[in-house]
């Protein structure tokens, strides 16, 4: 942990705290924050790839769990 000096407007101060928390706890909302606060200050569009990444830090992967689903034969519909 670091502890930071910032300017800012004083309207701001509650926000740039609560912020500072949420990053400070490191969860997954930490890291969406930290994604969606870097992206609007670079001005750069979003990455591609970025559902992949999601699905690949996924804590079931290489859990080789294989769902099994029943099949039916559907339901009659009167046209």
């Amino acid at each position: 942990m670091a502890r930071f000096e910032v300017l800012g407007l004083d309207g701001d101060r509650d926000l740039i705290r609560s912020l500072a928390r949420r990053l400070a706890e490191n969860g997954p909302d930490a890291s969406r924050l930290r994604a969606a606060v870097s992206q609007t200050i670079s001005g750069e569009p979003p990455r591609k790839g970025g559902i992949l990444e999601a699905l690949r830090r996924s804590p079931l992967v290489g859990s080789d769990i294989a769902p099994v689903r029943q099949f039916e034969t559907g339901r009659k519909v009167e046209l």
